[in-house]
């Protein structure tokens, strides 16, 4: 029933109703399934329940994944004495702290997403309807606006945030590689103090066996006892510093294991760090390491990204344009239709802060690129000098050790025929370990300063990021 009147009358009904079939219905219903279609769904993603350390190193992933397309994945054989470059690459594969890398490099990703995507256009809709007067219908309005000023900018930003997808790639391959030279360094220190350990055991058990006969002669009254006081005064201060070694020991393994992911009681042979000499070409290697150190890289990218930074504020100086168009038609039906330009009126501001802003960032990084690279240059030259330094020693060193092996072989065989005191064997004892742990010191130095400078020059490491995507282990 139609409505009607405070007199009773019916109401005058002017124009047309709605129905479902109305272009405005139509393009509303249409607006609402593009908006529902392109929305993401939930996902939950639980947090882990207890922790994932390995009890052995044959359950570390150790395959190495192919670089390169006409390459296969080699295994790493963990059956057998791990060298420290081997180690190295174990810790990549199964860092724990590496495991973050999925979730950065993702978020660098996003960003790449996010500079590509423009403002979304605005649609506005009107309906008023009449209530009196002399219109025979109801007004429409319509409108339909989209904010062009971020096109100027968008090839700038799309490049920006793909250079710094780039850059965080290089930044997480620069945090594998420390994560291998920790390993490294501790594989090579671990393996030269079990030799310490080694020497210093077998001069233990010689000064114990020498005071043990010693202490049976002052009970036969052979002997006396200040030829006992040094024997045992030698041995307590050997017994001090195998402790001190196994302590240091056992906190190296520590930080091994924690390393590779692995419980702390883990432990695995270490071979030999492999002898290698200082190359001829150190120059020309460090002339060109920016082309290899993943950290110079990273500079460079944000630098350039910077760069990028730059023009986008620079074109960003556009001021603010909105173009669209209306549609309308009032309550005599007359339909009216045209274009809409919205602009800000750049009187007060032009972009002067992110300008500056991009400037400043520009000069930062490009400082803190030279510091790099001066840097990476001293160390180089500090790392060559101590090599050729600790190698002249280590030469001396052997042929030193060498001659008080020599002079404690006589020194015993005099002993056995009584022509030796204890003191004096003792003394001669002494000299050998000194000798032989000088040798091991500096072999420890010579191995560190060999892959500190691989580091630095770039060298002996995956240029590649080998870190899997994912936390899962070979059975």
């Amino acid at each position: 029933m139609p409505p009607r009147t405070s007199l009773g009358q019916p109401w005058p009904v002017r124009g047309r109703p709605m129905t479902m079939n109305h272009p405005v219905f139509l393009v509303c219903a249409w607006a609402c399934a593009l908006l529902v279609g392109g929305c993401a769904s939930y996902q939950p993603l639980p947090l882990p329940e207890r922790a994932q350390l390995m009890n052995g190193v044959g359950e570390l992933h150790h395959s190495l994944p192919a670089t390169a397309t006409h390459e296969v994945s080699k295994a790493i054989d963990v059956q057998q004495p791990l060298d420290p470059r081997q180690v190295g690459l174990l810790a990549i594969l199964n860092a724990p702290e590496l495991r973050t890398e999925r979730g950065e490099f993702a978020v660098a990703q996003a960003g790449v997403v996010q500079s590509g995507l423009i403002p979304n256009p605005s649609m506005s809709l009107g309906y008023a309807a009449l209530l009196g007067g002399p219109g025979i219908a109801g007004a429409w309005t319509a409108s339909l606006a989209q904010d062009v000023a971020s096109l100027v900018t968008y090839k700038s930003r799309v490049a920006a945030a793909k250079t710094h997808v780039e850059q965080v790639n290089a930044d997480l391959l620069w945090k594998e590689w420390q994560v291998a030279q920790k390993a490294r360094l501790l594989a090579v220190g671990i393996y030269w103090t079990d030799q310490s350990l080694r020497f210093s055991r077998t001069q233990l058990n010689l000064l114990t066996r020498t005071a043990g006969e010693m202490q049976r002669a002052v009970e036969q009254n052979n002997a006396t006892l200040p030829d006992l006081t040094p024997l045992l005064a030698s041995r307590a201060a050997l017994a001090q510093s195998v402790a001190t070694l196994k302590l240091q020991q056992l906190k190296n393994w520590a930080d091994l294991n924690a390393l590779l992911g692995l419980v702390p009681s883990a432990r695995f042979a270490i071979a030999a760090p492999a002898a290698r000499q200082a190359s001829d070409d150190v120059d020309a290697l460090a002339a060109s390491v920016s082309r290899r150190r993943p950290d110079l890289v990273a500079l460079q990218l944000g630098y350039r990204a910077a760069d990028e930074g730059v023009r986008s504020a620079i074109l960003g100086q556009f001021p603010a344009l909105v173009l669209g168009g209306t549609w309308g038609m009032d309550t005599s039906k007359v339909r009216t239709a045209g274009p809409t330009v919205t602009f800000d009126v750049p009187i007060f501001k032009r972009n002067q802060d992110q300008i500056a802003l991009s400037r400043a960032t520009r000069l930062l990084l490009r400082e803190q690129y030279q510091v790099r690279l001066d840097a990476t240059e001293s160390t180089i030259r500090a790392l060559r000098t101590r090599m050729a330094v600790v190698a002249t020693q280590l030469v001396g060193a052997q042929q030193d050790a060498a001659t008080a092996e020599a002079q404690a072989a006589t020194a015993r065989a005099a002993f056995a025929a009584g022509n030796l005191d204890a003191r004096a064997l003792t003394d001669y004892a002494s000299t050998v370990l000194a000798r032989r742990l000088t040798v091991i010191d500096l072999e420890r130095a010579a191995g560190e300063a060999q892959v500190g400078l691989e580091l630095e020059l770039g060298l002996g490491l995956p240029q590649t990021r080998l870190a899997p995507l994912d936390n899962a282990h070979e059975s």
